[in-house]
Order: C-alpha cells, then sequence, then structure tokens
C-alpha cells in the first residue's frame, strides 16, 4: 500500500495551546509541519528549533503580512492566537482555501465569527472549531451507547491559570459543556437562568446556567476558574440509564435496568425505604446493571480531534465539530455572558 502523501501543515500562534498541537503535528509521519507562526520571534524560533521546522514571524497585522507567512503548499492550519485575533487570522487563510481548525471560542464576538464562517465559504475550505471534549474518550463511549439525557448537570472548575484573561469563565471554560449538551441533547434552547461574577479579573470568573431545551430536556451547567481544585464532571439522567463522568480521571459508570428488574422490583414493593437502603444484593442479585466504561486504549483527545480534522481535509468530508456547530455555542456563551452582566455584581 502506498503511503498516504504528507499533508503540509502550520500553526499559527505557539502560546500554551498551540504548541501542544505543533509538537503532535511534528510527530506525525503523514503531515509535514511546514511553519510555527507567531508574532514572537523568540517563541517561534525556540519551538521551531525543537521541532526542526521552519519558523515564521508576524512582522504586522494585516492579511497580506499574513499570507506573506504561509510556505507553499501548506493545505491546513490550526489557529492558536488569542480568541481577539481568530478572525483576523483565519479569515485570509479560509479565503485562499486552507482548511481551519480554529481554538475555541470561535471567535470573541458573534460578528468575527460570522465572518469566518462567511470566508470558508467563499474559499471552499474546511472549518472546524477546536471543542475537544467531543473527543474525550467517555464522551464517544456515550454516543456509542445510544444514550439520549433528558437531564444533564455539568461541573469545570479550575484553579485560576492567568492565562485567557481576554476572555470570561462562560467563553473560557463553560463554552466546553455548552457544546457538549447542545450536542447530547440535539435540540434548541429556549431559555436560560443564570448566575454568576467577576471575582479575580475584570470578567466573570464564575458562571452557573440553568438551560431548557426545545424538547423538554434541561441541564445544570457550572464553571469557575477561581477554584482550589480542578474538577470536570458531568452526569447525565435518561429513561434508559444514568451515566457519570469524571473528565479529569478518565472514568466513566453507567447505572441501569438488570435483567431481573421486573421481577425484583415487585418483590421490593412490600419493603421500607429503610429495608431497601439495607439490601446490598440489588446488583449482584440482577435488578441492577452496573457498567464501568472501559476507556484506556484511547487516543488523547487532543490527538482524536486533529485526527478526525486532518482526515476531513484529506477527504472533504464535512468534520465532527463544524464551524456552525462553534457559532451555536459561542451564541449561547454570548447570550449567557450578556445576562450575568447585567446583574452587576
Amino acid at each position: 500500500m502506498q503511503p498516504a502523501e504528507r499533508l503540509r501543515a502550520m500553526v499559527v500562534g505557539v502560546g500554551h495551546l498551540g504548541t501542544f498541537h505543533a509538537r503532535i503535528l511534528a510527530q506525525r509521519a503523514d503531515v509535514e509541519l511546514a511553519a510555527v507562526v507567531d508574532a514572537s520571534a523568540e517563541r517561534a524560533n525556540k519551538l521551531a528549533s525543537e521541532l526542526g521546522c521552519p519558523a515564521r514571524v508576524l512582522a504586522g497585522g494585516s492579511a497580506a503580512d499574513l499570507l506573506a507567512a504561509v510556505p507553499a503548499g501548506t493545505r491546513a492550519a490550526v489557529i492558536a492566537v488569542p480568541t481577539v485575533f481568530h478572525a483576523q487570522v483565519a479569515v485570509p487563510l479560509l479565503e485562499r482555501g486552507i482548511a481551519c481548525l480554529v481554538e475555541k471560542p470561535l471567535s470573541h464576538d458573534l460578528a468575527s465569527a460570522r465572518a469566518i464562517l462567511d470566508a470558508a465559504r467563499r474559499g471552499g475550505a474546511t472549518l472546524t472549531v477546536g471543542h475537544v471534549e467531543r473527543f474525550q474518550p467517555g464522551m464517544r463511549k456515550v454516543r456509542e451507547l445510544g444514550i439520549v439525557p433528558r437531564f444533564i448537570e455539568c461541573q469545570r472548575l479550575a484553579p485560576f491559570s492567568f492565562r485567557s484573561t481576554d476572555i470570561g469563565v462562560v467563553h473560557d471554560l463553560m463554552i466546553h459543556d455548552l457544546d457538549l449538551v447542545r450536542f447530547l441533547v440535539g435540540s434548541a434552547v429556549v431559555s436560560v437562568d443564570c448566575a454568576g461574577g467577576a471575582i479575580l479579573t475584570d470578567h466573570e470568573d464564575m458562571a452557573s446556567v440553568r438551560l431548557v431545551f426545545e424538547n423538554g430536556a434541561r441541564a445544570n451547567v457550572t464553571a469557575s476558574r477561581a477554584s482550589l481544585q480542578p474538577t470536570r464532571r458531568l452526569r447525565m439522567f435518561s429513561s434508559s440509564a444514568y451515566v457519570s463522568l469524571d473528565l479529569q480521571k478518565n472514568y466513566g459508570l453507567v447505572v441501569k435496568k438488570g435483567p431481573r428488574w421486573v421481577e425484583g422490583r415487585s418483590a421490593l414493593s412490600n419493603l421500607t425505604p429503610e429495608e431497601i437502603a439495607a439490601r446490598t444484593d440489588l446488583v449482584s442479585s440482577g435488578m441492577l446493571e452496573l457498567v464501568e466504561l472501559d476507556l484506556s486504549g484511547h487516543d488523547r483527545p487532543l490527538q482524536a480531534e486533529l485526527d478526525s480534522f486532518l482526515a476531513s481535509v484529506r477527504s472533504g468530508a464535512a468534520p465532527e465539530v463544524s464551524g456552525e456547530d462553534g457559532y451555536r455555542a459561542l451564541e449561547l456563551a454570548e447570550r449567557i455572558a450578556a445576562e450575568i452582566r447585567a446583574q452587576a455584581w
């Protein structure tokens, strides 16, 4: 079998996250890392030296300056610059037909996000957004099981990192879970009830929202970047199962009716709640089924995200996370952040 042609790709913005992208791409046999691009010559040159690829420095902020830094034959780009510069970088590349993975959020406001989508359409270029949590092994497994949740509870808490202070916690952290719940429920949001405010920065550092969906599903989503310990938990309830995912520990548990649920339930009907609580044999007797999800052997989420992006570039198929998905998540984040600002903590 002929080896796949090496796809020329570059990374624009090699700060914290862009560096991870560049290192993964540099290790792939089917990718040629054509360049790492950054406004900082020191940062670009240091990483390029480590990875053995060219460094390009953005001397100015114009489209012409950016396009001059694009190596010949480049087909794909990962954009990991600060959020406020996403459109400035993505639009010229997409218009040239270069496929782009734009880190989340898609942009800092809806107008520039729409400009990115329009540029992808004009250039006929693949556009995906870095909602990497869709590629968590636990999320993959939930989709495989076909569970359709009716109530979801998400907690995403983090210590203050001094990064992404140009945006609030809704756009920084909560947007991951906003994308996940929209993806899992598959219905439009009809109402939001928000609480939150600024603690350490000029933007909200803590936010909590109750979402009601058109199909009747509900979700409680909480995010904080002023916590002491990191937490990434997601719980889903449906008519067929309860699912608990700890994305921090890569652990999942599914609880559902066992093969002896019907006959066992009738046998319990005459017992008091205290007597039922004392029945430690409910699982072993087959009334309940507890399944620990096997999440081993899966690619790291960032690796899986890049696999999916590059496969879309090669095949022309629609990406797993479309530009429109990124726009809808941003639209919901904007709505929540605006309501929090209106509370004037």
